[in-house]
């Protein structure tokens, strides 16, 4: 396994990866069953996306480095 691809897996398996994929997961799960309406998911999934990208940008920005992806 070459290194980019174990940074990589290395940086999903951080608390806030994890916890991103298993919050997707559940309003996606929540969505398709009909318990929340596609208004709702559109709502909780920008939030916690804009944050995730937001942390990681941030992140990026106060170690000097750009954003990698």
């Amino acid at each position: 396994m070459s290194e980019n691809y174990k940074i990589t897996i290395q940086n999903l398996l951080t608390v806030k990866s994890i916890i991103t994929i298993l919050l997707t997961a559940i309003f996606s799960y929540l969505a398709v069953v009909g318990r929340i309406s596609g208004e709702q998911f559109l709502t909780i999934f920008s939030v916690v996306i804009a944050f995730y990208f937001g942390t990681q940008y941030q992140k990026n920005c106060d170690s000097g480095g750009e954003l990698n992806e």
